[in-house]
Order: C-alpha cells, then sequence, then structure tokens
C-alpha cells in the first residue's frame, strides 16, 4: 500500500530531450535577428557581387558603365568573382550585427532610458553602425583585391592582409571616417523610415504580397539611401585603394576628386544610376529574406 501511494505522489521525470528544449528555443529567439541578417547578406553577395564590381571602377577611376564591363571582361571570368571572400565575411557579420544590435539595444535603451522611442531608437541605430566599423578591414581588402591594379601584388585574401601587415593596424581602418559617417547614418534612416514606408504600400493579404511589400520597402530605401551617400562612398574607395603613405582627411581626399572630374556633380556621381539600381535590388532582397526568414524561424 505505501508503495503504491509512493508512486502515485512521484512527479513525472522530464526526459532530457524535454528539458533541455526550452533553454534551446530560448537561444533560436534571442539570435534570430542576427541569423536572419546573415542569410539575407548571403544572399545579396552572392546574386548582385558582378554588378558590385562594375560600380566599383566606375567609382574609383570616373569611367562610364561600357568601360567597366570591357575592363571586367578582359580580367575573364575567373576573375570576375575575385574578391568576394571580404563582402562576403564582412557583409554577413556587418548585417547580423546591424539588424541584431539594433533590436537588442532598442530594447535595452528603452528600459534604462526614459526618452522618446524615435530617439532611443536613432542611437541603437547609430550605436550598431559603429559597431559594424570594426570591420572595415575587411570593405579595405575587399577595395584592394577589385583594383586591378594590385592584381600582380596579390591575387587571395590572405595576401592582400599580409601586405597590409607591414604598415601596422591603422593601415587596414584607412577610409575609417566615411564608413562611420555612413553606416550611422544610414542606419537611422533604413530603420526610421522602413516602417512608415511600407505602411503605405497595399495591404498585404498572403505570403507573397508580404513578400514583394518587403522587397519594394527595402528596395525604395536602399536605392535613396545608396544615392544620398555615394559621394561618401566614392571617397571612401579612394583611400582605401591606397596602400601606405600619407593619412589624407576626407575633406582634402573629397577636393582632389572633385578637382580631378573638373568640379562637376555628373562626374563625381558617375556610377550613380548603376548604384541605384544596385541597391534597390540588394536591400530589396535583403528586407524581403530578413523579413522572410524572421516569420519562419
Amino acid at each position: 500500500m505505501m508503495d503504491s501511494e509512493a508512486h502515485e505522489k512521484r512527479p513525472p521525470i522530464l526526459t532530457s530531450s524535454k528539458q533541455d528544449r526550452a533553454p534551446h528555443i530560448a537561444s533560436v529567439g534571442e539570435m534570430k535577428h542576427y541569423l536572419c541578417g546573415c542569410c539575407a547578406a548571403f544572399s545579396n553577395i552572392a546574386l548582385t557581387f558582378p554588378l558590385q564590381k562594375v560600380l566599383f571602377r566606375q567609382q574609383l577611376y570616373g569611367i562610364k558603365t561600357r568601360d567597366a564591363v570591357l575592363q571586367l571582361r578582359r580580367d575573364g571570368f575567373r576573375n570576375l568573382y575575385r574578391g568576394i571572400l571580404p563582402p562576403l565575411m564582412q557583409k554577413t557579420t556587418t548585417l547580423a550585427l546591424m539588424f541584431g544590435l539594433y533590436e537588442d539595444l532598442s530594447c535595452l535603451l528603452r528600459k534604462h532610458i526614459s526618452s522618446p522611442e524615435f530617439a532611443t531608437r536613432s542611437m541603437a541605430a547609430v550605436l550598431a553602425g559603429t559597431t559594424e566599423a570594426i570591420f572595415t578591414p575587411l570593405e579595405r581588402v575587399q577595395t584592394l583585391l577589385q583594383d586591378h591594379r594590385h592584381h600582380d601584388k596579390f591575387t587571395n585574401t590572405y595576401q592582400a592582409f599580409k601586405a597590409l601587415k607591414c604598415h601596422g593596424i591603422r593601415e587596414y581602418y584607412r577610409g575609417l571616417v566615411p564608413v562611420l559617417f555612413r553606416n550611422g547614418f544610414s542606419n537611422v534612416l533604413f530603420f526610421g523610415l522602413r516602417g512608415p514606408i511600407k505602411e503605405h504600400l497595399p495591404t498585404a493579404t498572403t505570403h507573397s504580397a508580404h513578400l514583394v511589400n518587403d522587397f519594394i520597402c527595402g528596395g525604395l530605401l536602399g536605392a535613396m539611401l545608396g544615392i544620398l551617400f555615394f559621394p561618401v562612398n566614392v571617397v571612401k574607395t579612394r583611400m582605401q585603394s591606397q596602400i601606405g603613405g600619407e593619412f589624407q582627411s576626407f575633406p582634402k581626399v573629397f577636393q582632389k576628386i572633385w578637382l580631378e572630374r573638373d568640379r562637376k556633380l555628373t562626374n563625381l556621381f558617375r556610377g550613380a544610376h548603376l548604384n541605384y539600381h544596385r541597391s534597390l535590388i540588394s536591400w530589396g532582397i535583403i528586407n524581403a529574406t530578413y523579413e522572410f526568414l524572421l516569420k519562419i524561424i
């Protein structure tokens, strides 16, 4: 009788899989913004890298689209995806941080700072963008690998990193100022305008309609920001294409480029139309992929 009563009162024993399931689900939930950002970046880079190379040549040399395409044709197909590893590493990491840190910092700041939501979200966007700049060396190496003037100096990412090593750690962060400026302010505008733009689009009632709306929303924002920060990227590209030598300030490099391009705004924005279309496609893919994965994870 006592054995039967003890058996009835004994609490059920959870299996190890049931015990571990709750913490596992919680950890996936906490990291989902980082994971979705990383996957969105990977899909974008894989699809749009050749277009980015054409744009890069135009920014660096101020040449027309046709001439940039001819340069790539002369380089050959084997060099078409040359330099993809640094942007793949950089973008998957920085977009994971961009989306993940923005969400985490927004929640953290709302708990500890009694400010309007717009202010806390803007602060979170700037901080996320600043953190992304830690990975500037990857962007720096990507610039060197895409510049055909350096093709005979190194053939892969490791060699490019090694070539910069003898110049010291500062050389890896050449062009940091425009990167910080671009990352911070573009994040504020992207996260601040993403919601309002989507609200003005037709109401989505199906999964495919939501996907289209997210693509349009991300694409419009990306295209607008791409044009707005195009001159900043032109200066950044020029700064990062140099190995060794003087570290020139942003205004000085901008002035040099301005004089080289006959003080014409049209020459400064050479390649901007291609950048517009690339940003439209890239950020459409990024935003649509991110939102899609966010719903299924």
